[in-house]
């Protein structure tokens, strides 16, 4: 998996990547009750927003890691978003996307480089 320093993370198969947020932006945000998905077949800019979670707490904007197409989305996270706030970084996915420039992927951090981040926020 690699992240953003907005909190969300992709992981990679091939040329693909599932996105959703990471288990800190989840516990900032409080529990998730709705989830605006993006549109399956979108194109996304990285960096740009592509949904919105609305938590207990506050909406929170999600951005596209990379560039790419929006190949699926979670579509149980719409009616039920419970995933998201049990696994987010895992069944919590949020959108599936084609990468069209995976020389992007370079920006984004590792674990152990996130984890850096999030304790230096704390």
């Amino acid at each position: 998996m690699l992240f953003t320093d907005s909190h969300e993370w992709i992981k990679l198969t091939g040329n693909k990547g599932k996105v959703g947020i990471t288990k800190h932006a989840r516990s900032e945000l409080g529990e998730i009750v709705y989830v605006e998905l993006p549109k399956v077949g979108q194109k996304v800019q990285a960096g740009v927003e592509i949904c919105v979670l609305e938590s207990t707490k506050a909406a929170a904007d999600v951005y596209a890691p990379v560039t790419g197409t929006i190949l699926a989305v979670h579509e149980v996270l719409h009616k039920d978003p419970h995933a998201l706030n049990v696994d987010p970084e895992s069944s919590g996915w949020i959108f599936e996307i084609e990468l069209s420039n995976p020389k992007e992927l370079s920006r984004l951090m590792s674990e152990k480089e996130y984890a850096a981040l999030i304790s230096r926020k704390a």
